[in-house]
C-alpha cells in the first residue's frame, strides 16, 4: 500500500459508504464531486482533497477485498466488468471490457505504466491546437504519480520464463525490448492481475489513491449510479442518481434509494464509454460541438500462443512483464501476456480430444500480444433508451488491418527465435497451428482477413476529446468543457488520439494537471 500511516486510515475508513449503509434517499453538498474512482478520477479526487477542498468521490461498483478475488476468470468478469465482461462493438465485432468496482480498471488491469513518446504529443499538439500537452509539461505529473505508486520496471526475479522468452526472442532478432514499468510494490509474480491481486502488491486505486483521498478528508460513496448531471445556465450544479446493489450492473431491479449531490464543480471520470452516455442522458450536455460520443478509438489487440519443447512454469511470472516499443512508428506495441487458463483456452482450436491436447500443453505455452494504434479506425458511443449501457459502433479500417497482420508476423518471428516448436496464431481462415518461421509469413498477407482476426479492445479513447477549437472538441486543454464553466472531464475520453502505448499513466498525468487547475479556480 501507499506509505500512509495506519492511524490516518482508521478514521478514514468511516468515510467509505457501502450498499448496506443506504437506508433512505439522501442529499449531500461539497466543493467538487468526482464521478468514477478509476485511475483518473482517484488522482483528481486526491489532488483536490489534498489542496483542502471538500470532495466526494462516487463509484457505481462495490469495494473488493482479497476474499472477493478468485482465479475463476468467468466469475471475476461477471463481478467486476460491465455487462458481465461481454460488452461488444457493433460494425466490426470486438469485445471490450470496462470495470465497475472501487478502483475502476486498475483493479483488473496489468498495472502497466508507460509514457508515450514525444511524437505522440507532437501529433496531438499540431492537429488539435494544444499548446501545453507535451512531455515537458506532463513529465512532472508523471514523476509525481510514479513516486506515489512506486512505479518501477519489472525485475527479473518475478518475470518468470514466459516473459524472459520474449526478451530472448527479441535479442536473437536484434529487436529492442525492456521490462515493463508497473505500479506494483513487492510483486510475487503470481500472474493474477486480471482477477485481482490477492497479494495486494498491485497498487490499484483502491489500495493507493483512494486511501489517500480518504486520509485527505474526502468522502467516498460506492454503489451509487449517477444518472444525470444537473445544470443551471452555463454552470453545472451537481449530480443525481440512485443507489445500486453490487453485481446488479445498474439494472432497474437492483436500484433503490435516490440521491442528489450539490457541488461547485463536477469532474466526470466515468470512463470513455460511460461519460459520453451520461452527457447524452443529461439533455446532450457539453455538446455544442457535436463531438460527444464521436471519434471512438481503441487499441485493437491480437495475441499468439507459442508452444515450447519444455515446460516453462507459465503460471509463475508477472502478468505482463516485458514489452517492445521498437515498432511504435509502424503503429503497434508488443507485450507479453497472461490470463486465467479458461480465458486463454477460449482461443484454442479444436474440440474433443484435440482441445484436450491443447489443454495438456498449457505448461509449455507463452502468450505474446500486440496493440495497434488504430487511428483510422473510428466509431461512436450512443445512449440506449432508459439505460446507461452504451451502444458502441466501430469499424476496423483496412490500413489498420495491415498493421495487425504485420504485428502477428513479428510476434511469430519472436516466438521461433526464442525456441518455440510451434505457434497457435488464433486467426480464422488459416492453419490452426504453424510449425516454422517460413510458414508464419502467411500472417503478413491477404490470407488474414479482417473477419478472421480475433481482437480485444480494452483501451478506449477520444469520445470527449480535447481540442483548442471549441467547435471541434468537447473540452479544452485543462479538461474543462468548452460549453460550461465548471464541468471537467478526466478520463481517456479526452485523449485527442490513440496514445500508442497503454493509456492509464497518461490519463492520470492529465487528471493531476486538471485537478491543480480546477483547485486554483474554486
Amino acid at each position: 500500500m501507499s506509505p500512509l500511516a495506519t492511524e490516518q486510515l482508521e478514521g478514514a475508513r468511516e468515510r467509505v459508504r457501502v450498499f448496506a449503509q443506504y437506508d433512505h434517499a439522501f442529499e449531500e453538498k461539497c466543493d467538487v464531486v468526482v464521478v468514477g474512482s478509476g485511475p483518473s478520477g482517484s488522482v483528481a479526487a486526491y489532488e483536490l482533497a489534498a489542496a483542502g477542498h471538500d470532495v466526494i468521490l462516487l463509484e457505481e461498483g462495490p469495494p473488493f477485498t482479497t476474499r472477493d478475488f478468485a482465479l475463476d476468470g468467468n466469475l471475476s468478469m461477471t463481478r467486476t466488468m460491465r455487462e458481465g465482461g461481454l460488452r461488444m462493438t457493433r460494425g466490426t465485432t470486438m469485445p471490450t471490457m470496462q470495470a465497475v468496482a472501487l478502483g475502476g480498471g486498475s483493479l483488473v488491469n496489468s498495472a502497466i505504466c508507460v509514457r508515450p513518446p514525444d511524437s505522440v504529443f507532437e501529433r496531438w499538439s499540431s492537429r488539435y491546437d494544444l499548446d501545453r500537452t507535451d512531455r515537458a509539461n506532463l513529465d512532472p505529473h508523471y514523476d509525481a504519480i510514479a513516486e506515489f505508486l512506486g512505479i518501477e520496471p519489472t525485475p527479473d526475479a518475478v518475470q518468470g520464463k514466459r516473459n524472459l522468452l520474449f526478451r530472448e526472442g527479441c535479442d536473437a532478432l536484434g529487436i529492442d525490448s525492456e521490462p515493463i514499468a508497473r505500479n506494483v510494490r513487492n510483486c510475487r509474480g503470481s500472474g493474477e492481475c486480471f482477477t485481482g491481486c490477492r497479494n495486494r502488491a498491485k497498487q490499484s486505486m483502491d489500495v493507493s489513491y483512494v486511501p489517500a483521498v480518504l486520509a485527505a478528508g474526502a468522502r467516498v460513496l460506492t454503489s451509487v449510479q449517477v444518472q444525470e448531471i444537473r445544470r443551471s445556465g452555463r454552470r453545472v450544479t451537481g449530480v443525481s442518481g440512485q443507489v445500486v446493489a453490487p453485481f446488479s450492473h445498474g439494472r432497474a431491479s437492483g436500484r433503490s434509494h435516490a440521491f442528489r449531490i450539490e457541488a461547485k464543480a463536477v469532474v466526470l471520470a466515468a470512463g470513455c464509454t460511460a461519460t459520453p452516455v451520461l452527457l447524452q442522458h443529461s439533455d446532450d450536455l457539453a455538446n455544442a460541438s457535436g463531438q460527444v460520443g464521436r471519434n471512438l478509438q481503441f487499441h485493437p489487440g491480437v495475441a499468439v500462443a507459442g508452444v515450447f519443447p519444455e515446460a516453462i512454469d507459465s503460471l509463475f511470472g508477472a502478468t505482463q512483464g516485458y514489452q517492445s516499443l521498437s515498432f511504435l512508428d509502424e503503429g503497434f506495441k508488443l507485450e507479453t501476456l497472461w490470463a486465467p487458463s479458461p480465458l486463454l483456452a477460449i482461443r484454442f482450436p479444436g474440440i474433443g480430444a484435440d482441445l484436450q491436447a491443447r489443454f495438456a500443453e498449457l505448461p509449455q505455452i507463452a502468450i505474446f500480444d500486440a496493440i495497434a494504434s488504430a487511428n483510422r479506425s473510428l466509431g461512436r458511443v450512443r445512449k440506449r433508451f432508459r439505460s446507461l449501457e452504451p451502444v458502441l459502433e466501430w469499424r476496423l479500417h483496412p490500413d489498420d488491418v495491415q498493421i495487425l497482420r504485420r504485428s502477428l508476423h513479428v510476434i511469430a518471428q519472436i516466438f521461433f527465435a526464442a525456441g518455440a516448436r510451434k505457434i497457435l496464431p488464433g486467426v480464422g481462415g488459416i492453419a490452426d497451428v504453424i510449425h516454422s518461421v517460413e510458414d508464419a509469413a502467411i500472417l503478413d498477407s491477404s490470407a488474414v482477413k479482417p473477419s478472421g482476426l480475433v481482437m480485444g479492445g480494452n483501451h478506449v479513447f477520444c469520445t470527449t476529446r480535447m481540442h483548442g477549437d471549441p467547435t471541434r472538441g468537447v473540452v479544452d486543454e485543462d479538461g474543462r468543457a468548452h460549453d460550461l464553466e465548471n464541468l471537467y472531464i478526466a478520463d481517456t475520453g479526452i485523449f485527442p488520439q490513440c496514445p500508442s502505448v497503454n493509456p492509464m499513466f497518461t490519463g492520470m498525468a492529465l487528471a493531476r494537471r486538471q485537478a491543480q487547475v480546477l483547485s486554483e479556480r474554486l
